[in-house]
C-alpha cells in the first residue's frame, strides 16, 4: 500500500487497509496474551505425569516413597496425589550432585577444621 494518498479516491482503500492491519494486530495481540496467560498459570501434574517428567523416569512406587519420607513436594486434591511443576522443577534444582571438585573442597575444609595437633 502507498503511504501517500493523493486523491480522496484512494482514501476508502487506505481505511480499509489499515482498518485490517489494526485487526491483525489485535489479534496478535490477544494471542500473545493467551500464552501468557498459559505460561502463568500453574501445571498439574499427576504421578503418572510426574514419572515421565522427572529425567530419571522414576516408577511409581518410588515416587510414592519420596511422598511417604516427604521428600518431594506434593499435594493431595480430593485424595489423590497431585504435583506442581514449579515446586517439581525447583525441587530438582536442588538436588544436584556435587562435582569432585567440590567434594574435594569440602574434604580439604574438613580436614583442616578438625586437624588434631
Amino acid at each position: 500500500m502507498n503511504k501517500n494518498i493523493s486523491t480522496l479516491e484512494e482514501m476508502p482503500g487506505a481505511l480499509s487497509y489499515l482498518i485490517w492491519k489494526v485487526e491483525g494486530l489485535e489479534e496478535t495481540i490477544q494471542t500473545l496474551r493467551n500464552k501468557q496467560q498459559a505460561v502463568n498459570s500453574p501445571h498439574w501434574m499427576d504421578i503418572d505425569e510426574l514419572c515421565s517428567y522427572i529425567p530419571s523416569h522414576p516408577v511409581k512406587q518410588t515416587v510414592y516413597g519420596w511422598v511417604s519420607n516427604k521428600q518431594i513436594p506434593y499435594h493431595k486434591i480430593n485424595k489423590a496425589l497431585a504435583f506442581l511443576q514449579s515446586e517439581i522443577d525447583d525441587w530438582m534444582k536442588q538436588r544436584h550432585c556435587k562435582s569432585q571438585a567440590e567434594m574435594e573442597q569440602e574434604a580439604i575444609e574438613y580436614i583442616k577444621r578438625h586437624k588434631t595437633v
